[in-house]
């Protein structure tokens, strides 16, 4: 195509679209798609791929922040005290009790292990919770405290797929992809689905976890960086400007839009879109990021200290991330998998993550309240699976994984407020009251945002699937 028709052909283009402009850049920047512009003004939101949906019914939440606990908080020394566990402690635990339950790493004749916790009742509630969290006592009324969870897999990265994906194996949606697949998101200027990560390390599984699967790879989470730009290449090559940015990507994104208009690729469709999204996070990520904006009360609310990578800084962002229409927020903390042994021990390592978390959890909870946020912002803490009432000998003694019952809390979003839902037995093997398997909490996180599990469906592969697979009931105990 000589230069006389390519410009004759842009111009044409003009006249029946808005103009876009894309950022040429390389494979490190936005999911591995080269950064892009903003949909102009006079487009519409159904050109964008992220463009809100309709719900199946009224919704209750509009967005949803998940602080992830990477590893398996212990239950135990957190939010159920076992008086008669700590009795029988160093006693061999009766054969009914864990006959035909999975451990990954105990020992024939692991000991039952008591807790040397203190625990108080705190709030209107009387929620149990342990010396380790004292600032979640003053949300012990404004949460609902799940503490009959139970799952299917009892290893790290395995279990950690089946809680954010409702599937043990790579290859399925993240429930953040599932989210905006179903509704989109209110923003134009961000992401749909962002993820941010803090701790020593990333969580095992990786970005696994907030792959889009089979969906739209448009749809999959994108990682932001607790330091510097959120993402790489965001700002321009030096000695590019902005007139011959336009001119180039203009042409760049005719040509992919008459690609698309031939061989009716959707990830053709899915880079146009990150081209859009991330050019308009030029403009937008920058102040996004700017927590120096934000008042030095709340600063010290959270525990948060600008330009510092830590978990109170990335519950900060979390909210002002919702506050620019962003549908999901995943944060990922890692370093609760109290084996025992140096690092690992439930002293001073459980000490040290609980110090991390436990803040800046609270404090993004009551500052979505103080706002006007909570009620539509559903928020949600917890792990993979909880810890084994036995201990595991190692240098120090620790817990084991343990799928058959452990806790979450949920704030916000049309849950009850001050609920305490399910119950364990004496021990802490199993639940006996109300049990939630993770299969029900994904089926009621989506109600809650106005979607119907069984209604929320994509084919792939010649038969449809949804988030919860055949599985998943709605747990209509905690809601408001």
């Amino acid at each position: 195509m000589n230069p006389a028709k390519m410009k004759q052909t842009q111009q044409s283009a003009n006249a029946q679209h808005a103009r876009r402009a894309f950022l040429h850049s390389s494979a490190m920047g936005l999911g591995g798609v080269a950064l892009s512009t903003l949909l102009n003004s006079e487009s519409t939101a159904s050109e964008r791929a992220m463009a809100v949906r309709d719900s199946h019914f009224p919704p209750r939440a509009k967005n949803v922040i998940f602080l992830f606990m990477a590893g398996g908080p212990s239950q135990l020394e957190l939010f159920t005290p076992k008086p008669v566990l700590n009795q029988y402690h160093g006693q061999t635990p009766p054969a009914s009790m864990t006959e035909g339950r999975r451990f990954a790493f105990l020992p024939p004749d692991a000991k039952l292990l008591g807790s040397n916790r203190h625990f108080g009742r705190w709030g209107d509630c009387g929620m149990d919770l342990s010396e380790v969290l004292p600032h979640h006592r003053a949300i012990v009324d404004d949460v609902c405290w799940v503490r009959s969870v139970a799952t299917d897999v009892f290893n790290h990265g395995p279990a950690k797929l089946f809680m954010n994906c409702g599937f043990q194996a790579p290859g399925r949606p993240s429930l953040g992809s599932w989210v905006t697949y179903g509704l989109g998101s209110e923003s134009s200027s961000l992401p749909g689905f962002v993820v941010l990560q803090s701790g020593p390390r990333g969580p095992r599984a990786g970005n696994t976890l907030w792959s889009s699967g089979f969906l739209p790879t448009s749809l999959q989470g994108v990682p932001f960086r607790s330091k510097g730009n959120p993402i790489l290449n965001l700002s321009n090559p030096p000695g590019i400007t902005r007139e011959a940015q336009r001119d180039f990507t203009d042409t760049v994104g005719q040509l992919n839009r008459l690609r698309l208009e031939e061989v009716g690729d959707p990830e053709i469709e899915t880079r146009i879109s990150a081209y859009e999204t991330a050019f308009a996070m030029q403009m937008a990520a920058p102040e996004l990021t700017q927590l120096e904006a934000e008042s030095k009360s709340t600063l010290e609310m959270y525990g948060a200290v600008p330009g510092k990578a830590s978990f109170a800084n990335n519950c900060l962002l979390a909210r002002r991330l919702v506050e620019r229409g962003v549908r999901f927020v995943q944060l990922y903390h890692t370093d609760w998998d109290h084996h025992g042994g140096k690092g690992a021990d439930l002293d001073v390592a459980l000490d040290g993550v609980c110090r991390e978390v436990d803040q800046a959890s609270a404090a993004l909870v009551l500052d979505l309240k103080a706002r006007g946020l909570l009620n539509d912002t559903l928020v949600i803490w917890g792990g993979e699976f909880g810890r084994t009432p036995m201990g595991e000998p190692r240098e120090s003694i620790g817990r084991d994984h343990h799928v058959d019952a452990f806790t979450m809390w949920l704030a916000g979003g049309g849950v009850k407020q001050g609920h305490i839902f399910g119950a364990t037995d004496e021990m802490g093997f199993g639940a006996i009251e109300n049990r939630v398997h993770v299969h029900d909490l994904h089926a009621t996180i989506l109600h809650l945002l106005g979607l119907d599990h069984k209604r929320l469906t994509y084919r792939s592969q010649g038969r449809d699937f949804r988030l919860t697979d055949v599985h998943g009931e709605l747990v209509n105990g905690i809601l408001a």
